[in-house]
Formats: C-alpha cells, structure tokens, sequence
C-alpha cells in the first residue's frame, strides 16, 4: 500500500518539474526570410536591390532580452551570403556571427538557419549582409531588443517607437561597385541619402503632448550624418545597449555602423515638421528629409530646414565627449574581472591599431598595422575548431605599429578568456574612421589628436564612459576603449566603412581558454555548413 501511495506522489513531483522547466524557457521568436533580387529605385533610377521577403530595407525584428531568434535564411541569389547581426553579443556562440572568419557563406539556392539568444542585451541594433559588396544593395534592417516588463526603464514608457534606418546609398549595382574596388578603384562618393529606403517622404506620426522613442541606426557604406528633428529636442536615451544619462540635443553625429535611441516630445503646435539627415565631413553635403506629423496635422511642412554641422570636427568630438552611462539604470551591464567599476581594472594588454590607405601589387588597399586582411577559403573558426593547420597563424599582426611595408596576410590577434585589454585605435589619415567589434561591447574612455601617448591615460574617464559596440576615430586622431573579452570564441575586429573593410581593414581577436565546457563556449551547431578544408569533416 505505502508503495502505491509513493508511486503517485513521484509522479506528480515529476510533473510539477516539468513544468516548471517548460515555464522557465525563455520565448521563441521564428522568422524565414527568403533573399532576392529585386528592382528597386530609391533614388528615382531603377537598379538592381537585395530583398527580403520581398521589401526594402528588410524586415525588423523586435524582441524582448533573452529570447531565442530562430531566423532561416533562403538564398535565391546568384552569390554566397550571410548576414551579420550588428552589434548582438552572440554569448559563447561565435558559431551564428555571421561574418567569414566564422561562418561558411550559404550557397545559392540554400539555406542557413541561426539560432541565437539575445542575451542580456536591450537596445537599438541592426543586421545586414557580410559579404562582398552586399550591403550597397540593401538586405538591411532594424533589431530592437526591449527590456522585461519586471525591469524597470530610466524614464517614462514612449508612447510608440520609430525605427530609422538612414544610410548613404549609389545607383550603381553592388557588383558594379565592388569590382571597381577589385581593379583598385575607390568607392564612388555617394549619389544621396535615404531614410528607411527613401530620400524624403517617410513619415513618422504621433499625438500631440505624447512623447515617442526614435531608434536612429547608420546602415550606410562609408558616411557619417548629423540627425535632428525641426522644432524638436532630443533627448539622448540609449546609445547601442547602454543607457545614458538624458542629456539634451539639437541635433546628434552618427557614425558608420552606430546606432542611437533619443526621445521627442510632441510639444510644438499640431502640423508637420521635417526630420532631417545631413552628411558630416563630406563635400557636397548631401540630405534626406522625412516627416514628423501630429495625428491631427493638415499643415505640411514648411520654412528652412534646421541647420546641422558640416566640416565641423571638434564640435563632434566635443558632443561624443558630453554621452554618459546611466549609472542608476536598471539593465544588464557588462561585469569585468567580476566588478562593475570597469576603471579599477588594470588592462593586462594594451593594443595599437594604426589604420592606413596603401598600395599592394599596384592596387589600392586597406591595412591594419602594416597588414591588409584577407578572408581565407576555410573559415577561421572552423580551422581552430578542426585544428587545420595553414589557415592563420597569431603572429601575422603585432600589437602595436611597426615600420615597413605592408602585405597581404590573415590577422588574427590570440588572447585569453576573460582578459581586460586597452585597444588604442590610431587614425593618421585625415578622414573619419569606424570601427566595429563582434561579441562583446566596450567603454569609450577618451578621443585625442594626434597621436596617443601613455601620458593621456590620466585623462580617460573610468567612470561613467559609456559602453558601445561601434566607435568613430576622428582624422589624424586616436580613440581609447576598453574591452572584457569575457566571450569565448573568434571575433571580428573590422572598418564599419564597407569598402576599407572589403579590402583589408579589419581582423580578428581569438578569445580563447582549453577548457571545454558548455558553461564558457556552445558546441559547433549541428547544421554548421563546412567549406574550404573543413568540408567533410564530422561537427
């Protein structure tokens, strides 16, 4: 009898855990996308554009922190592609960046499907291709994390969000543009500026006395713009998954690959106003123009549009300096060295890397402390997961400038999980950089002219710097970040300026330890595709 008693208990107990595991997943989030060409004409000119599912810019996908993002990619180009998720941290999954130093690219008439968790992220990101010139065609969106109902935000809920996604853009066809780039050509300068796909008409609407969430991201190839609403304020909410202290702007600088979330109020007089995006350092200027109405608008928009900066170098660095981390904010933040005081931590590494325009075989390049980046057919995952010898070696690039010419190689710098580094980034030229790293973000302790010496470290704010996952480097002058490599895996180090990056200006970081556990790195995914050496080898 007591057996038959127990027998029952047990399985309710059973029950009652299962339960309880299913509850405690987090959510799902399924999406398929198919990858096409298209006829497009943002500019007026029709030309060949990259689709998803049908539409320009892509699909947006919004979630909520620690959802699972299932996405299957169906190529039906004539090319190899990927997508990359710009600026989500891929926690212990380098498998799903997305980028060729990773990722074998999805054939044509194929498909790929990425699973990944958005762990402990909220924010403002986006994604777009990866490969070749790609990106000059489109397949761009938005990706906005949003924080769990029990976290508390650092101001009023928005009324609603708008998402805009504003990039210079060329009528020539990504192939066009890339196989000018092949011969040793630059980069034509662009032929104007878009706002969600258009160089004016997009419009935005909202209730008068209401305030609204601007999610502003940078999904150009190679220019920085200056954003600003007529008759409107911004305050500054959240820079790239960081919530900041809420300064006030007339207007913001956004760099190549950045992103930024401002909040306006509807406080003017009912009709409509002109939002405007402005090129920075670039002659001729160039502008795209959308539309804020008030719900019970019939007055178009009218009188001169709000006057940005142009040339204007230290006004931009000055305002980069004025953004803060909100350090009351309720939200995930990044814990180095497992304290949450990022300037108490000595840096075990401090990297240079000097970024300069060269010539190869006679052709046009870009390198990295001497090194110009080429992709190998292997990807540098897989040959450090297989042990394929040949592929990269960690003595290609040096930490530090060196004199001398440079040379076609694959840069891959090795270091240790969990150590905290010093990169420099050491801009000698006289045009605006953007740099980008994979998996992780970083705090922006201090920019400078010239070049950086150990002496300015007493300047760096290692207290409240805001973290980021893209950083703007001004000309003929150095940024200093500050980086936890708390996520094991290979990361892409790269120029967010498309055409540096397609020819040599990036590289990768190997975050490494031998331990193999679950608990530090995922195992390689089950429907990882396998190219070069690594094809028909056994995940």
């Amino acid at each position: 009898m007591r057996e038959i008693v127990i027998l029952p208990l047990l399985l309710g107990v059973l029950a009652c855990l299962n339960v309880c595991v299913v509850q405690a997943e987090d959510p799902y989030r399924y999406f398929t996308w198919t990858v096409t060409y298209g006829t497009i004409s943002p500019l007026g000119v029709p030309q060949q554009g990259i689709l998803i599912n049908g539409r320009f810019p892509g699909p947006q996908i919004d979630c909520v922190t620690n959802d699972n993002i299932i996405v299957n990619i169906i190529n039906k180009l004539d090319q190899p592609f990927l997508i990359t998720w710009n600026g989500i941290k891929q926690r212990k999954t380098s498998w799903q960046d997305g980028v060729l130093g990773t990722n074998c690219p999805i054939p044509p008439n194929s498909n790929f499907t990425y699973k990944m968790q958005v762990k402990d992220q909220i924010g403002t990101f986006s994604y777009f291709p990866s490969t070749a010139m790609h990106k000059a065609a489109g397949a761009f969106g938005g990706f906005n994390i949003y924080t769990r109902p029990i976290i508390p935000l650092p101001f009023a809920p928005p009324a609603a969000d708008h998402t805009l996604l504003i990039g210079d853009w060329r009528k020539a066809s990504h192939k066009v543009l890339q196989q000018n780039l092949d011969l040793g050509k630059g980069l034509s300068f662009p032929d104007g500026l878009l706002i969600n796909g258009l160089p004016r008409s997009s419009t935005f609407r909202g209730d008068k006395g209401k305030t609204y969430m601007f999610r502003v991201s940078n999904v150009g190839l190679s220019t920085s713009f200056n954003f600003r609403i007529q008759g409107h304020k911004l305050k500054l909410a959240e820079i790239e998954g960081s919530h900041t202290v809420q300064e006030v702007y007339e207007s913001l600088d956004i760099h190549v690959g950045q992103s930024m979330a401002v909040l306006v109020t509807l406080n003017q007089p009912p009709k409509d106003y002109f939002i405007v995006a402005s090129t920075r350092f670039t002659k001729p200027i160039l502008t795209a123009t959308a539309i804020l109405r008030y719900s019970t608008s019939n007055i178009k928009a009218s009188g001169q549009l709000p006057i940005g900066p142009t040339f204007h170098v230290p006004w931009s660095m000055k305002q980069a300096r004025t953004f803060r981390w909100n350090l009351t904010a309720s939200a995930a933040r990044p814990n180095p060295q497992g304290s949450y005081i990022y300037g108490a931590i000595t840096p075990v590494r401090t990297l240079i890397f000097a970024n300069s325009a060269v010539k190869i075989n006679g052709k046009s390049r870009y390198a990295v402390n001497r090194v110009s980046y080429v992709n190998p057919t292997t990807p540098l995952k897989l040959a450090d997961y297989f042990n394929i010898p040949g592929v990269f070696n960690l003595n290609t690039i040096k930490d530090k400038p060196t004199t001398g010419p440079a040379f076609l190689g694959t840069s891959v710098i090795g270091t240790t999980l969990h150590d905290y580094v010093e990169i420099i980034f050491q801009n000698n030229e006289n045009t605006i950089q953007s740099w980008h790293l994979d998996g992780h973000d970083f705090w922006v302790v201090a920019y400078g002219n010239k070049q950086w010496q150990p002496s300015v470290r007493k300047r760096y704010n290692l207290y409240d710097a805001p973290t980021r996952y893209t950083v703007q480097v001004y000309p003929n002058g150095w940024t200093a970040i500050m980086v936890p490599l708390d996520n094991k895996g290979m990361w892409n180090l790269r120029s967010a300026i498309w055409d540096r990056q397609y020819l040599g200006q990036q590289l990768y970081i190997r975050v490494w330890n031998n331990e193999k556990s679950l608990y530090t790195e995922y195992d390689i995914p089950l429907n990882a595709l396998l190219c070069g050496k690594a094809k028909g080898r056994k995940s």
